[in-house]
């Protein structure tokens, strides 16, 4: 599949066949997301792959009641290491870190749909409780839950700002 393809085909999947995921298709999907680029090529990611259906549960009520959390056979959490962007201060702690995580998430979300997979990016759950339940040290910080799956039933279409209304050239 192209690229421009996977990006056009990409939706957020919040429902779920129970047709098993392969670990191992899993874990080269990480190890693709983690050659996203990351300040200073630093890599402060952490991917904790979720597939006991009694935390899917927990971090589904802590994710706001998102039960399609726990429908998904398997959820990523990409989490923040903060320990490895000390480096760079507050602005390393609060922005870096999170933009190297991001860059791997959409890798993670592009990667899915190449291999016939459906995902959506959770973040909306409350982070204490996630680490609470994951057993987090405290420089590691949740930043977005990925269930993944094959996606039951059809994409659903959605609407987009119309794209040159967003462009601005040398400035607002």
């Amino acid at each position: 599949m192209e690229l421009k393809e996977a990006i056009q085909q990409r939706y957020s999947v919040r429902s779920f066949s129970d047709k098993k995921v392969s670990l191992d298709l899993i874990y080269e999907m990480i190890k693709l997301a983690n050659l996203a680029p990351s300040a200073g090529n630093l890599q402060a990611r952490e991917f904790i792959i979720v597939d006991d259906f009694e935390i899917k549960k927990r971090m589904s009520l802590a994710a706001l009641d998102q039960n399609f959390i726990v429908e998904a056979p398997v959820n990523i959490v990409v989490c923040t290491h903060l320990g490895r962007i000390s480096s760079y201060g507050r602005r390393g702690r609060e922005l870096y870190c999170i933009q190297g995580s991001a860059t791997a998430i959409e890798h993670i979300l592009l990667l899915a749909v190449d291999n016939g997979l459906g995902t959506c990016w959770v973040g909306a759950f409350h982070e204490n409780e996630v680490s609470r339940i994951l057993n987090l040290p405290p420089y590691i910080i949740p930043v977005a839950i990925i269930p993944i799956g094959y996606p039951k039933g059809k994409a659903v279409s959605t609407s987009r700002i119309d794209t040159k209304s967003l462009i601005h050239l040398n400035g607002w």
